[in-house]
């Protein structure tokens, strides 16, 4: 079974960063493409950001397009997400997924759309606060 881990959460200031980062045990992430989501409390989860396999595309949402930056490690079979620039606004509970889908006949892409993942991680918190 995939198993998915994020770590890197954190409490920082408003203005600060932190680096996400999603592990895998069982199969090798650059072969899937994986998404990033967060859910703040009260809200529903919600697809921030997104990395094809193979890197050839990735796709960010406007609240976060600027500031976060999404990155693969293959040597250390890690996906990162760079998040800058930090607001209050970020506060939330951030996971990583993937749709499981490792079709190499099928042109790389990626979805933010949370419905259509099929292993999460547990999620990292992150707490943006002065």
């Amino acid at each position: 079974q995939v198993q998915l881990v994020e770590s890197g959460g954190g409490s920082v200031q408003p203005g600060g960063s932190l680096r996400d980062t999603c592990e895998a045990s069982r199969i090798s992430l650059d072969l899937y493409a994986i998404g990033w989501f967060r859910q703040a409390p009260g809200k529903e989860r919600e697809g921030i950001s997104c990395i094809s396999r193979g890197e050839y595309s990735s796709y960010y949402v406007d609240s976060v397009k600027g500031r976060f930056t999404i990155s693969r490690d293959r040597d250390k079979n890690m996906v990162y997400l760079q998040m800058d620039n930090l607001g209050p606004e970020d506060t939330a509970v951030y996971y990583c997924a993937t749709d499981g889908n490792g079709d190499p006949t099928q042109v790389p892409g990626c979805t933010i759309v949370p419905g259509r993942m099929e292993y999460w991680g547990r999620g990292t918190l992150v707490t943006v606060s002065s």
